[in-house]
């Protein structure tokens, strides 16, 4: 499409670049080096958080090392970017959205409100009214309050629901899921996301997602779905992947992020526009029969195979 259109800004989800990564090692004559991509002038990243090493691998075989990546925060709901590097203006950072887009006001605060020092995590929320704003919704003025401005926060910061940490030095702000996607594992907490970049990181992974189940002995165990760039394997030689990938995460990140279980599928089940539908996957953690409407998926037959 880039080629044959001369497209000069390509905006996408990590998600849809993470297939390519995956595709373009599985198959060579699809990788982006085979086609001109010369009229591309910005790249742009939207729907999830990226990780590093999906970022740089499309800064340099997608946009060859020369196109900013615009990596976006922003929400339906927010009606507009929210935090975003302004291409050719903003340094870069693999996997950090930087800084607020000019006139909105982002902040990173403990469970009170109140802001954390830079460097530490917490939640992201919005601490004054910006012009696209959502209002309410249809019909019930209560939930939209109770929602978007929880009375932990005296009803006066938007919760975008997601979680962030701000750079000690820079004050750039990377998002970390979503708040709900926090995993508590022996007392640790421990962002989802962290885990995923950890396990894509390595060279097998293409795509990973992680989830949470109840563990009697850690009140919560980590549970991988993951994708590999390879067949999916079975048997041993799917036990030994699953202990290289134990024990790189342990590595990466420590021993106590180890995922507990790592399954194998060909994908991820995933809505239309690329989102990967975790409460779906939290389910088949859980061993719960799948009762949620999945007519929005992309894959349906993908659940069969993960559970």
């Amino acid at each position: 499409m880039i080629q044959d259109h001369k497209v000069n800004i390509f905006y996408t989800a990590p998600t849809a670049i993470r297939s390519l990564i995956k595709a373009a090692d599985n198959t060579p004559a699809v990788h982006p080096k085979n086609y001109d991509l010369s009229s591309l002038r910005i790249l742009g990243s939207v729907g999830e958080p990226i990780n590093p090493a999906a970022w740089e691998w499309y800064y340099e075989n997608v946009g060859g090392g020369r196109c900013p990546i615009v990596d976006t925060f922003w929400q339906t709901e927010t009606g507009g970017h929210m935090i975003t590097p302004l291409p050719g203006a903003t340094p870069l950072v693999p996997g950090s959205c930087t800084l607020p887009f000019p006139g909105i006001q982002a902040a990173v605060v403990d469970e009170t409100g109140t802001e954390v020092p830079w460097g530490q995590g917490g939640i992201l929320v919005v601490q004054r009214p910006w012009p696209s704003m959502i209002r309410t919704i249809w019909g019930d003025p209560d939930r939209f309050v109770k929602s978007y401005y929880p009375a932990d926060f005296q009803g006066k910061l938007y919760l975008a629901g997601d979680g962030a940490i701000r750079d000690k030095d820079t004050g750039y702000f990377t998002i970390t899921g979503r708040i709900d996607d926090v995993l508590n594992v022996s007392g640790h907490r421990m962002g989802t996301m962290e885990i995923e970049s950890a396990l894509v990181a390595h060279e097998k992974v293409a795509e990973a997602a992680v989830v949470g189940r109840p563990d009697d002995l850690t009140g919560e165990a980590i549970v991988a779905f993951v994708v590999l760039k390879g067949a999916r394997p079975t048997g041993d030689e799917a036990a030994k992947v699953i202990k290289e990938l134990q024990n790189w995460v342990g590595q990466e990140i420590g021993p106590i992020a180890k995922p507990k279980d790592i399954r194998f599928g060909d994908n991820l089940p995933k809505t239309r526009s690329g989102k990967i539908m975790r409460r779906l996957l939290r389910q088949l953690a859980k061993g719960e029969e799948i009762t949620q409407d999945t007519s929005t998926l992309e894959n349906p037959a993908i659940l069969e195979q993960l559970k």
